[in-house]
């Protein structure tokens, strides 16, 4: 089992940059396949990226394709979201997402996909 906690968000205006951070409890965050999603209250919660147990391979969902970048430091047990050129729609609670997996360069791009889930950060882009 691992635990997951989210930290980096924060206030910040339209068009700034912000990185946020999930560090994995156990020391074991090299056996899971990564994911950020994020959601707004009455929402779904949605896809953003996710990254495979090696950091070799990723995944983003369209509209973050250019301004979002997921990596990962298996030797901190840290995953982390660059998040560029944020605008108001933006704003959302985010969340990470791990889950144990065999295959090293597997990516998952599902709620359902995943077993662990962080309390999310909330970030909020004011216009």
């Amino acid at each position: 089992q691992v635990q997951l906690v989210e930290s980096g968000g924060g206030l910040v205006q339209a068009g700034d940059s912000l990185r946020l951070s999930c560090a994995a409890s156990g020391r074991t965050a090299s056996k899971y396949a990564m994911g950020w999603f994020r959601q707004v209250p009455g929402k779904e919660r949605e896809f953003l990226s996710a990254i495979s147990r090696n950091g070799k391979n990723t995944y983003y969902a369209d509209f973050v394709k250019g301004r979002f970048t997921i990596s990962r430091d298996n030797s901190k047990d840290e995953v982390y979201l660059e998040m560029n050129s944020l605008n108001p729609e933006d704003t959302a609670n985010y969340y990470c997402a791990a889950k144990r997996i065999v295959f090293e360069n597997t990516v998952l791009a599902r709620t359902t996909d995943y077993d662990y889930w962080g309390q999310g950060t909330q970030v909020t882009v004011s216009s």
